[in-house]
């Protein structure tokens, strides 16, 4: 029952509960009872306050961050965000907090930058905007959930392998993929990252040699060299990986494994062709080491792209993705798919890390995919960041700059003729959160080249910005 003087919220009304919560607390806030920077209620105490689930409570937040009224901050709950003066009674959408002061010069730094950063300022952002996600989906996913079989799943630990209805559906999403996996060949994540995550810690030993892209995924390079890893730079063009250095390197090095994303690759955009992938598992059989095959952005990508677990059946590619690119980062869900050899040992490694993960959240995702509002949701996505790109090229032509591929996906790799280390800094003093790409490099190059998200760079403001700091810092265009 609810607490306090909270009044009670309809049961039954056309407005569902999570709505009604979220009107509720916007209301309060439009109303300047609720200040800026207020703290609201942990997802517990309101649940409580108001006598519904913390799912209800998770899915009016949800809705009020999607407004531009609330903010996360990591760890320390959900506050109200600064509001610009706006000409209407609807609130203006507003930085999340201030800007960080340093640029990111680090994998950690970026990523605290990327949790501080307003998404509309920060063209180096890794992932889709609030307000490119669809919170009507998670909310029917949610309810569906509570009508159903909800009790069941709220009140166990759930499969250490995962939720069977997900697995099941999962392994159709597979199957549509060119992957033949079972739900039995399915282990269920935390989120793409934690898979990877469970890979190191079950397949590697300090000491080994892996072979990575570069430029890659800088959290990836932390973790690895954290694990005390020894990283062999895979140079990654427009063309794809490198593949004559990658049969040097392992010839050289004898390498464990290769940890790789062969669609919409982060940070360049690439895919890799069907002869490259096939050229690829040739070396690894010759070599004999095994490859991730990080499938995050797949969902932004059409699903006749070739993946490396497609033609290698699952032998020698263990295949991680997840759904934090597309449905929302908050409910931490991700999966890999591997043989019943080395899903055995990683499973173990998951009941270790922490018993299970969250079947409420997993059956939940696998409610949107059964449901086909996914894939719907999905394609919408491809066609506003086709959108996207061609009005970024066009904003990217016209202030003198090229992309070092085709950009493709959420992301590009732009060249801007200047260290972009140096560049981050002026930038960030005028309000934009960059990437430069040293952070990308396993080796901390620095170049001229930077990741721009395709979702968050549309302001022309930015590109202009961008030319006169690279014209003080001696910079020309860069086009022939």
């Amino acid at each position: 029952m609810p607490t306090g003087t909270h009044p009670p919220l309809q049961r039954g009304a056309s407005l569902p509960l999570a709505g009604q919560l979220a009107e509720r607390y916007a209301q309060r806030i439009r109303e300047r009872l609720l200040l800026p920077g207020a703290r609201l209620p942990s997802v517990r105490d309101c649940a409580r306050q108001h006598g519904v689930s913390p799912h209800t409570v998770v899915a009016a937040y949800d809705q009020l961050q999607a407004a531009g009224l609330l903010e996360a901050r990591r760890q320390r709950g959900f506050f109200v965000r600064e509001s610009r003066p706006a000409t209407t009674r609807t609130p203006a959408r507003a930085p999340a907090m201030a800007m960080p002061r340093q640029a990111p010069m680090d994998a950690t730094a970026l990523i605290r930058g990327m949790f501080e950063a307003d998404a509309a300022r920060s063209p180096g952002l890794g992932t889709l905007p609030a307000d490119w996600l669809d919170p009507t989906l998670l909310q029917s996913a949610l309810r569906r959930l509570n009508a159903t079989d909800a009790l069941a799943v709220q009140t166990s630990y759930g499969d250490p392998s995962g939720d069977l209805h997900l697995r099941a559906a999962l392994s159709q999403r597979l199957h549509d993929l060119g992957i033949h996996a079972v739900p039995a060949q399915i282990l269920t994540t935390n989120g793409a990252t934690h898979a990877l995550d469970l890979i190191i810690r079950t397949q590697l030993q300090p000491g080994d040699a892996v072979l990575v892209d570069d430029p890659g995924w800088a959290i990836m390079f932390a973790r690895l060299t954290q694990a005390g890893i020894r990283l062999l730079p895979v140079p990654r063009g427009a063309h794809g990986p490198d593949l004559d250095v990658l049969n040097a390197l392992a010839a050289a090095h004898a390498p464990r494994a290769y940890l790789t994303v062969s669609v919409l690759h982060n940070p360049t955009g690439h895919s890799l062709n069907l002869a490259g992938a096939h050229q690829l598992l040739r070396l690894a059989d010759e070599h004999d080491f095994f490859i991730v095959e990080d499938d995050s952005y797949g969902f932004l990508a059409p699903e006749h792209l070739p993946r490396l677990a497609a033609l290698d059946g699952l032998r020698r590619v263990t295949y991680v993705s997840g759904f934090s690119k597309v449905l929302t980062p908050a409910w931490r869900v991700g999966y890999l798919a591997a043989s019943p050899e080395r899903l055995r040992a990683l499973t173990d490694t998951k009941l270790l890390d922490g018993l299970t993960s969250s079947p409420v959240l997993e059956r939940a995702v696998a409610l949107c995919l059964e449901q086909g509002r996914l894939r719907r949701h999905a394609q919408r996505l491809r066609e506003r960041l086709a959108t996207a790109r061609q009005r970024i090229a066009a904003l990217a032509t016209k202030q003198g700059f090229q992309w070092a591929s085709p950009p493709d996906g959420l992301f590009g790799w732009l060249d801007v003729g200047v260290d972009t280390e140096r560049l981050a800094q002026p930038l960030l003093d005028a309000g934009w959160l960059t990437a430069p790409g040293a952070l990308f490099s396993a080796t901390r190059r620095p170049g001229s080249l930077m990741r721009i998200n395709m979702a968050t760079s549309q302001d022309p403001a930015f590109w202009r910005t961008l030319r006169a700091a690279v014209d003080d810092l001696g910079g020309r265009p860069t086009l022939p």
